[in-house]
């Protein structure tokens, strides 16, 4: 059996818990605008942009390189969260199963983090683990948080 494991981290946010989930819900396609040094695209395969089990495909950077990744969205309005579950693309090459969720968390008026939890499992033993994607992932939160304090 392939290895799975879990990455859990928190990236400190600005603003407001509801902003930033709102952005990560609805507003997709202003990514390639706000972070387009890591995302070149997104687009709305089935469904609509902020719908429950809508399907969306984003084009990003990845160690340099131009991927691919399609993903299945599952919406939780009551606790800010958002679950993106791999379909396809290059991530899903090397691993079984690819979820992001993403939590915004206002822990008091200036306290707000984004709870990124990665659940993943290698297709292979041989296949890599993916913390450089979780890296990725943190540094999208991150730089998007300046982008949303500023709008």
């Amino acid at each position: 059996m392939a290895t799975s494991g879990t990455y859990v981290t928190e990236v400190p946010l600005k603003g407001s818990a509801e902003k930033h989930y709102k952005r990560w819900k609805s507003e997709n396609h202003l990514f390639p605008d706000a972070v387009g040094h890591h995302i070149q695209g997104v687009t709305v395969h089935d469904g609509d942009w902020d719908s429950h089990g809508s399907i969306k495909i984003w084009n990003y950077t990845f160690d340099g390189k131009q991927e691919v990744f399609k993903e299945k969205r599952e919406n939780d309005d009551e606790n800010m969260t958002l679950t993106l579950r791999g379909l396809e693309g290059h991530v899903m090459e090397e691993l079984k199963v690819y979820d992001l969720i993403y939590q915004f968390i206002q822990k008091s008026a200036d306290d707000i983090v984004c709870k990124i939890t990665m659940i993943w499992e290698k297709r292979t033993d041989d296949s890599p683990e993916p913390i450089n994607y979780m890296k990725l992932v943190k540094n999208v939160v991150a730089d998007m948080d300046n982008h949303i304090i500023k709008t």
